[in-house]
């Protein structure tokens, strides 16, 4: 019923095929669906709606507080194909890993001519303070989170890489339980991979990050505030490990460390998982010895003194720029054939391709190097003349500070609209942690659905909504 004129629009849809037939891995959840009464789709919507909102699962836009939107109808992932995408993810995190070990040393990729060196040093996020620290077990990105989407054939592509402060996870689990309390009759239909050990994964990752010498870690989330858009992860986080929570007001250098403002007073911070940028390090009182905050805290690197997660550092290879190079980075540290392919990306600070994008913004995306969220990109078949014409001057007086690329038709998938059914543009964040010997892959991620027809930006900041993501066991 709620499926039978359910319109596929001329793309991969996760759920149907053109003919009408819903895929195989999604037949028990479409039986369900059919069978449903009218009006109960609607009442399990806001049913789970309800239960995040009690559990003020919530996040920022500007001053406003929002409860993070979920769709009830999740995505599958056959097994086969997510042991294609834990692959290729655990590649591309092991070279950009070695990219960061290698930029902030003897910048080898840089010497054999596989990257320009001006584009490195361009890079927004790129701290020359960094060079020479050596983190704990050689691990600089120690969590990840990068962004998948498929295009109209079905073929995975990734969007870009998120090394520096990559959010969302607290969500995915937060949906698992929504889905275990409201469908749990669904969820036993299907042979679904568990989502609940994310924590405990990441605790070891920060605790292998533990400077030589200390054996009782003290490991502490920084967190922008309660301002921040993720501060419900930040402190979701932070009870779900055990560990402390602090803002840059209760952190402090003294005696040679890095302390925090406790209730059982002056506290030593050994590990600091940092979710902000490094104007975190801005306010740090560090006795005016250093330039920065941010010099203060490479220089307690440099002396294994301190272990950041995210190292200091691994924003340059979020830069959209840099990010057209991680197939050479592949090729050139690893060996290998990249499993997960780029989107085609035009370079604009290449004199050709910036010729091509400015005569092509209207069959185009053009995005900002260095911006995050959806912020700074131009969509050129959804853009005005003036506003096509106004970003063309900003690509010419910058070029290095976009890139542009074709537009992708992303995957649909089902998402619910009052007892109706209708099909949203659709991506996938898987979260890859790093513990040294091995990379640790969590079994789905979050799905981010757009809640209007025919967007494709899927950003929460850009009133997208998330599912709950079903990795099969086999």
């Amino acid at each position: 019923m709620r499926l039978n004129h359910y319109d596929t629009k001329d793309c991969y849809d996760e759920y149907m095929l053109a003919s009408g037939e819903s895929r195989s891995e999604v037949v028990p959840i479409v039986k369900w669906i059919q069978e449903l009464a009218s009006g109960e789709l609607q009442h399990h919507q806001e049913a789970a709606q309800q239960l995040l909102a009690a559990k003020n699962v919530t996040f920022r836009v500007g001053e406003e507080e929002r409860v993070f939107p979920f769709d009830l109808i999740p995505r599958v992932i056959p097994a086969a194909q997510w042991r294609y995408l834990k692959q290729g993810l655990q590649q591309r995190v092991a070279a950009l890993n070695l990219f960061c070990a290698d930029i902030y040393h003897r910048q080898l990729i840089v010497k054999d001519g596989e990257i320009p060196q001006s584009i490195i040093d361009s890079a927004v996020n790129f701290i020359p303070e960094c060079r020479g620290v050596k983190p704990p077990a050689g691990v600089w990105c120690h969590i990840s989170g990068t962004d998948l989407v498929r295009d109209r054939h079905g073929i995975w592509y990734v969007l870009e890489d998120n090394l520096r402060v990559p959010s969302g996870v607290s969500y995915t689990m937060e949906n698992r339980q929504v889905m275990k309390k409201l469908l749990p009759q669904l969820l036993s239909k299907l042979a679904i991979a568990p989502v609940d050990d994310y924590p405990q994964q990441l605790r070891k990752t920060l605790l292998n990050s533990t400077p030589d010498g200390v054996s009782e870690p003290n490991i502490a989330i920084l967190t922008p505030g309660k301002q921040s858009s993720a501060y419900f992860e930040h402190a979701y986080l932070a009870k779900q490990m055990g560990v402390y929570l602090v803002e840059a007001k209760d952190i402090v250098l003294e005696d040679g460390y890095l302390h925090m403002h406790t209730d059982q007073g002056l506290q030593r911070v050994d590990v600091i998982y940092r979710r902000g940028g490094e104007k975190l390090f801005d306010s740090l009182k560090s006795g005016g010895n250093y330039p920065s905050g941010t010099a203060a805290i490479a220089d307690l690197c440099h002396q294994g003194k301190l272990s950041v997660a995210n190292a200091l550092g691994t924003g340059v290879a979020d830069d959209k720029v840099v990010y057209a190079y991680v197939p050479k980075m592949i090729r050139y540290y690893l060996g290998e054939e990249p499993i997960l392919p780029n989107v085609p990306t035009y370079l604009c600070w290449q004199e050709s391709d910036c010729q091509y994008v400015l005569e092509h913004l209207d069959e185009l995306v053009v995005k900002s190097a260095s911006e995050e969220g959806g912020h700074g990109m131009l969509i050129g078949t959804k853009a005005t003349k003036s506003e096509r014409e106004a970003f063309a001057k900003k690509i010419k007086s910058q070029p290095r500070s976009y890139i542009a690329q074709p537009i992708i038709k992303l995957s649909s998938i089902p998402t619910v609209f009052g007892d109706r059914l209708e099909g949203r543009h659709t991506d996938l964040r898987p979260y890859i942690i790093h513990q040294g010997e091995e990379i640790y892959v969590y079994p789905g991620g979050l799905t981010r659905v757009a809640m209007e027809s025919g967007q494709l930006v899927v950003n929460s900041s850009q009133g997208g909504g998330s599912k709950d993501t079903w990795v099969q066991i086999n």
